[in-house]
């Protein structure tokens, strides 16, 4: 199959496109967090961590928890506990060779978003572990960040995705979960099986 593309290979190409950002855009990001900050991360039940191994294959994985679920342990350090998965860590193998980390807040219902750039480590124990059970499961891990940058990045996407819009959701358009773990997952099983498994009852039970 043909490219037939004129691609952008050079930054001033690239700006001949997308001029540069307006000032206040191009420098609003901050080496800490402010209080506005904070209040965010206490809000936001939701992050995308962004990460790339060394030789520059990358992962977003997302992760989910009651609100306030990311502690704030300074200014510049945030700690997100892992839960209970696929276990294919693939962003956590990422971070042993490249701790580098872009991360996107979200809460539900809000256009804009918090981002944090920074530098990640595993941690397998420490004292906040305990303020980070939920349901009685105290995490295994945490990846600690420590920040770089953080910012707030504005709407449009959202608005223009409708992604909180309810009439726009047609989440019947794609095949169940069980449907579509049958064609890559788990041929093997039955779909009678795999129906039971991924009912919503049965799978919030392992959530903890």
């Amino acid at each position: 199959m043909s490219e037939d593309f004129v691609e952008i290979t050079t930054t001033a190409e690239l700006r001949e496109i997308l001029p540069p950002p307006l000032e206040r855009t191009a420098n609003k990001a901050r080496p800490k967090l402010h209080e506005m900050d904070r209040q965010w991360l206490a809000e936001s039940p939701f992050v995308l961590i962004a990460t790339s191994a060394a030789d520059g294959t990358c992962d977003v994985s997302p992760k989910g928890d009651p609100a306030g679920f990311t502690l704030v342990l300074s200014d510049t350090r945030i700690a997100i506990p892992e839960r209970p998965g696929n276990r294919r860590a693939d962003g956590f193998h990422n971070v042993l060779s490249n701790p580098h980390v872009g991360l996107i807040y979200l809460i539900p219902g809000r256009g804009d978003t918090l981002r944090v750039n920074g530098r990640a480590r595993l941690v397998r124990e420490a004292p906040f572990f305990d303020d980070m059970i939920v349901k009685g499961s105290r995490p295994k891990l945490a990846l600690v960040v420590d920040i770089d940058e953080v910012f707030h990045h504005c709407q449009k996407a959202f608005m223009r995705s409708k992604l909180w819009s309810p009439e726009s959701w047609t989440p019947e358009a794609m095949p169940s979960r069980a449907e579509i773990a049958k064609t890559f997952e788990r041929p093997e099983e039955s779909m009678a099986d795999l129906e039971a498994y991924y009912a919503p009852d049965r799978y919030a039970a392992s959530l903890y």
